[in-house]
């Protein structure tokens, strides 16, 4: 499943038109051992180009976006979607799994 049942429940309470933030983790290559981060990042990079293109063309069929130009260098990339353009997302084979994007807040 690239979609925890929690958000799943979630995503199915929004309006069909309503865009929710998350990040895609795209299925990456294995990291070459020894490799530096600029190393394993270009690698990232140099793959991500068809997964990219595959991504844009799903959401733009269905009202959505990519937020970055590439991924980071753990394969991940922001998007703004729809329930629909998530779903769409989740049944492609460059997409390991689709994450909320959910605020950072301290500990007390």
């Amino acid at each position: 499943m690239k979609i925890s049942a929690e958000f799943d429940a979630r995503l199915k309470r929004l309006q069909p038109a309503e865009k929710v933030r998350v990040l895609v983790l795209l299925e990456a290559p294995p990291a070459r051992r020894g490799a530096s981060r600029k190393e394993t990042l270009d690698a990232v990079q140099q793959w991500a180009g068809p997964a990219l293109a595959a991504i844009d063309a799903i959401l733009s069929d269905r009202r959505g976006r990519r937020l970055a130009d590439a991924p980071n260098a753990l394969g991940a990339v922001p998007v703004e979607a729809t329930r629909d353009g998530l779903q769409a997302l989740a049944t492609s084979d460059y997409v390991k799994a689709i994450l909320e994007d959910q605020p950072i807040s301290l500990l007390r």
